[in-house]
């Protein structure tokens, strides 16, 4: 019963800390993207892809990071933790360089 318990927890604390990373990193390339089309106008720079490359780089930073500090093992990792990364750091990012956009943030 204990052992099931520190388990569970265990498994609960890593689900935070990828869903927070994931969440932190969109929001935090959101605002690098601001900075990196800071000159253009707000249609200009929805269509520049320097912006998405940075949102791909950073989730493959993600896979990198979890395969090297071996938050998931081999056979734990699989297309559903994948997916789950690419939709929460995409969507974050979307949306706050989306508020941005729409609000002129100028970094």
């Amino acid at each position: 019963m204990s052992t099931e318990s520190i388990s569970d927890r265990r498994e609960h604390i890593r689900s935070i800390s990828v869903t927070a990373l994931s969440a932190l990193l969109g929001v935090g390339v959101a605002f690098a993207s601001v900075s990196i089309t800071g000159d253009m106008a707000p249609a200009d720079a929805a269509t520049d892809t320097r912006a998405l490359v940075l949102v791909l780089g950073a989730i493959l930073f993600q896979y990198v990071l979890y395969d090297f500090t071996s938050i998931y093992s081999d056979d734990e990792f699989g297309v559903k933790h994948y997916l789950f990364i690419v939709f929460m750091t995409f969507s974050f990012w979307f949306v706050t360089w989306g508020i941005l956009l729409t609000a002129e943030f100028h970094a």
